[in-house]
């Protein structure tokens, strides 16, 4: 909290501009310098700040991250913009016109939902990541649409609003929660909040168990770029509803309730689904889409014939099929003259780098090597993206 305060002051805004784009090689003489005519609390609190702006520019974007203040955990906690953005526009095309953020971090959601124009209440129990959060909605000028309170998101009332948010701490002394009722607060607890309000979105971790997902909810996994960033649980929209959508976008796959998809010989081409295609278990709509089938039951690599144009998943063009045997790779891969070798794996235990530096590739070409099942046998794939 004083570190903040202080950063808050004309001087400590004017040092902050002044370190900005210092290299974590630079610090220790910039900030010896720069201590002759600050205080070196105040400069180590700038110096602070700045490497956390640096690392926050993947998520905010450099032009928000230079003008926004961090915590450690807030930088490693809080959502990606593009996809606090796409939920945030969500809610507006819902209807929604007022949020309760409960537990709000250092105010990433909070600032997409009043860029969307909706107005916000931001609760966080924790003071210093609640001042955070109002230092953020001021310094991106979105003070007056966003009300920041510090308190305990179980007792703050949330009637009047037209919807509500809870993203639960997933993050223990000990790293990662993966038990949805030691989130905090615990997940039964935000789904009796979000009952309250007339809709409701709950973020949670990727990886939650569909049967933790509530009948009455409409679950949605969402990926950026290709990587699964989060979960959402949502309150009154489609109970039942399973759906994964793809940023940027944004593309959204619904899930149609198919069987699993047969089992059938590598084609000519494999298609590796999006990780939210995966985590929502819609590969069988993907199959459909292609006309294709798994090389495994229990692998989520889809094979075709025929080449076709999918969003929801990654096409390449096998052209070779291999029982695993890292000779007969390797001497495939100097035939091939092949020296860019990406290494993919589902259901395999070999780690990619460790096969790399034993088949030491080298020459002109490219080539994927996916390590996998088919049809319950250790296989290796060769091709190229298609």
């Amino acid at each position: 909290m004083n570190d903040l305060a202080l950063l808050l002051t004309p001087e400590g805004r004017a040092l902050l501009d002044e370190v900005r784009d210092t290299a974590p090689a630079d610090e220790l003489a910039v900030a010896t310098r720069l201590r002759r005519d600050h205080p070196a609390e105040l400069v180590s609190a700038a110096l602070g700040q700045a490497r956390l702006r640096q690392r926050a520019a993947a998520k905010f974007g450099a032009a928000d991250a230079g003008r926004m203040f961090f915590t450690p955990n807030g930088v490693e906690q809080s959502t990606r913009t593009s996809v606090a953005a796409y939920r945030a526009e969500r809610l507006k095309a819902l209807g929604v016109t007022r949020v309760a953020d409960l537990c709000c971090g250092i105010g990433g959601d909070a600032i997409a939902f009043a860029r969307a124009g909706i107005r916000v209440l931001a609760v966080d129990w924790d003071p210093v990541t609640a001042a955070t959060a109002r230092a953020n909605a001021e310094a991106l000028g979105l003070g007056e649409l966003i009300e920041v309170r510090q308190a305990d998101v179980t007792e703050v009332d949330t009637g009047g609003y037209d919807a509500v948010f809870v993203d639960p701490a997933r993050r223990g002394g000990r790293g990662r929660i993966f038990d949805p009722e030691a989130y905090s607060p615990p997940l039964s607890w935000a789904i009796e909040a979000a009952r309250t309000a007339p809709r409701a979105a709950l973020k949670v971790a990727p990886g939650i168990p569909h049967e933790a997902v509530p009948a009455d909810a409409e679950a949605e996994w969402i990926s950026d770029g290709g990587d699964v960033k989060e979960a959402v649980v949502w309150f009154g929209t489609e109970p039942g509803a399973v759906r994964a959508t793809l940023l940027p976008g944004p593309r959204t796959l619904l899930g149609k309730g198919l069987p699993d998809p047969g089992v059938r010989p590598v084609g000519r081409y494999l298609y590796e689904p999006d990780g939210a295609v995966i985590r929502a278990h819609l590969v069988a709509e993907v199959a459909e889409q292609l006309d294709g089938g798994l090389v495994d039951a229990t692998i989520a690599y889809v094979t075709a014939d025929e080449r076709h144009l999918t969003p929801y998943a990654t096409a390449y063009e096998i052209t070779d099929q291999l029982p695993f045997n890292v000779k007969k790779l390797k001497a495939l891969l100097r035939e091939r003259e092949v020296g860019t070798l990406t290494v993919k794996k589902r259901g395999s235990a070999v780690e990619p780098e460790e096969l790399r530096k034993k088949v030491k590739p080298q020459g002109p070409n490219a080539a994927t090597v996916f390590l996998t099942r088919v049809a319950g046998a250790p296989t290796m794939l060769v091709g190229r993206p298609a």
